[in-house]
């Protein structure tokens, strides 16, 4: 039952990312300090998603074939994530 879960926990994560694109046609997501905060809570998201899904993978052992697409998919996510932030945070050092 445990893994059934944490499948699905993984499985709804790989879709969370993607509601970014709805939020960003609005106008006042594009304004500064918004469009900062958001983008900073998607990356955290998926660096926590692909962490999630390792443990999940590794710990638990689940390890059927949709967890592991999920632990592919969301590892990718997790580095876009930590290049995301990298980004943000390398011109305030500079």
């Amino acid at each position: 039952m445990i893994n059934k879960i944490l499948t699905v926990i993984s499985t709804i994560m790989l879709f969370i990312p993607w509601t970014i694109l709805v939020l960003r046609t609005q106008a006042w997501a594009l304004e500064s300090p918004v469009a900062e905060l958001m983008i900073s809570c998607y990356a955290a998201f998926m660096i926590f998603s692909g962490i999630f899904t390792v443990i999940s993978y590794v710990k638990a052992k689940v390890q059927n074939n949709l967890m592991k697409l999920c632990l592919v998919v969301n590892i990718l996510y997790a580095i876009g994530g930590a290049a995301l932030i990298g980004m943000m945070i390398l011109p305030k050092i500079i």
